[in-house]
């Protein structure tokens, strides 16, 4: 890619760890879809020393665009235009028809009619919100804070400066990418396609020994940039060529698939959800979990429209639950403990009737940090799969990590599972 840009993340609530970034990943994807190579994604504090820093070191290496989220509202320590404007060199004016918009915002949500006085204080924070630094292009808030798109210089990148609520940052992403300052700044990308392959129960290792042959038996593999991540128990396979690379790509697709096409789920993105949901084909599903407390119902539930196929689950996380609401025989688990693929076979059929299901999975297990029995170490998930017209079938899975891992490792086993006996009807 010829397009090279840089994300500052600012926030010293993200930098402390006390929340999430969600922007930056976004960020970088969203430019990644128009074709530009984002090569740093960095997060400081709201300190304009910090701030200044990280932009001067992205400036340094020759990024041609900065996106900067945060650091845009009316308190204090939103300094974030003021730093810009700085670090390029240009001075701050008022935007006149942004500080109107601006003012018609507060108004409407603090239903102040025109013509009432605001306070002075709300007055000051408009106007700070209202400035720019010259020749900058102001976008209109999502929010209350208005985004500013710097354009580029001889000797400095262009700077698009993005609020920090995601849900701001994201509304506002289109107008944006549309300033002039930004359609200008990636004018010399070159676009690439992007293939994504999924997988599961193939290890790393396998991969890179595979990809290691590819080097010798698919010329000029090095045109085609393949990355790969491992995410919740699935191996994500991730390559990006440009159009004369294609076939190159196609070739080394038909390679994975020849040495672990049982192992490969997708080839064209889809997630393990969507191919779960594809083969269903108009069967309904029910769940009953204990260990994973309802984490593989939300994944069905996630998605929109899933009432069609998505009935219902059980949080069976206590024994008189099992017992009383699913039907499982408590001399089963009396004999055999509650983690044991009896009982999870019991759960799994439970479910399905109490629920009027055609399908039901079923999870219990231990995820620790104690719980451990003799034989069933922290990390022993027991699946039940019940399937109308069929007999019930059951699997005991041994997962590594702590509690969250545990949970979702199995969450992830339980859609494959499913997907896996559905895959041929």
């Amino acid at each position: 890619m010829s397009t090279r840009a840089g994300i500052v993340v600012t926030g010293t609530e993200v930098l402390s760890g006390w929340i999430t970034d969600r922007n930056g990943p976004w960020v970088s994807a969203r430019l990644a879809d128009l074709g530009v190579d984002v090569v740093h994604l960095t997060v400081c504090g709201d300190r304009p020393a910090d701030l200044l820093a990280q932009l001067r070191f992205l400036a340094s290496e020759g990024v041609d665009l900065i996106v900067t989220t945060g650091g845009l509202g009316p308190t204090a320590d939103d300094l974030t235009v003021a730093t810009v404007a700085e670090f390029l060199d240009r001075p701050l004016e008022q935007d006149p028809a942004m500080r109107q918009t601006i003012e018609t915002v507060i108004r409407t949500w603090r239903q102040v009619p025109d013509g009432v006085a605001l306070p002075s204080s709300l007055e000051a924070a408009i106007d700070k919100q209202a400035l720019v630094p010259l020749g900058a292009q102001a976008i209109p808030p999502s929010g209350t804070a208005p985004g500013v798109a710097v354009p580029s210089s001889d000797t400095l990148p262009a700077v698009l400066v993005l609020p920090g609520p995601p849900h701001e940052l994201q509304a506002m992403w289109p107008v944006a990418g549309r300033t002039a300052p930004i359609v200008d700044a990636i004018a010399g990308r070159v676009l690439h396609e992007q293939k994504t392959i999924r997988a599961y129960g193939l290890s790393e290792p396998d991969l890179a020994v595979t990809l290691q042959d590819a080097e010798s038996e698919v010329p000029d593999l090095a045109d085609v940039e393949v990355t790969t991540c491992m995410r919740g128990g699935e191996l994500e396979i991730v390559s990006r060529f440009d159009g004369h690379a294609a076939n190159i790509y196609d070739r080394l697709q038909d390679l994975l698939l020849a040495r672990h096409g049982e192992r490969i789920f997708s080839t064209d993105a889809s997630t393990i959800d969507d191919v779960l949901v594809g083969r269903l084909n108009g069967r309904t599903m029910a769940t009953a979990e204990s260990c994973t407390g309802g984490l593989v119902a939300a994944r069905f539930t996630d998605r929109a429209g899933s009432s069609a196929y998505m009935l219902g689950g059980v949080v069976s996380y206590s024994n008189d639950v099992k017992t009383g609401v699913l039907g499982v025989p408590a001399e089963l688990i009396d004999r055999l403990g509650a983690v044991s693929e009896p009982v999870a076979a019991a759960m799994a059929d439970g479910a399905r009737e109490v629920i009027g299901s055609d399908i039901a999975v079923s999870t219990t297990g231990i995820a620790g940090p104690g719980g451990e029995r003799p034989g069933k170490p922290v990390g022993t998930v027991c699946f039940g799969l019940s399937i109308a017209g069929r007999d019930t079938v059951t699997v005991t899975r041994q997962f590594p990590g702590d509690r969250d891992s545990v949970r979702r490792l199995a969450t992830t086993a339980a859609l494959h599972m499913i997907a896996r006996a559905l895959e041929d009807g």
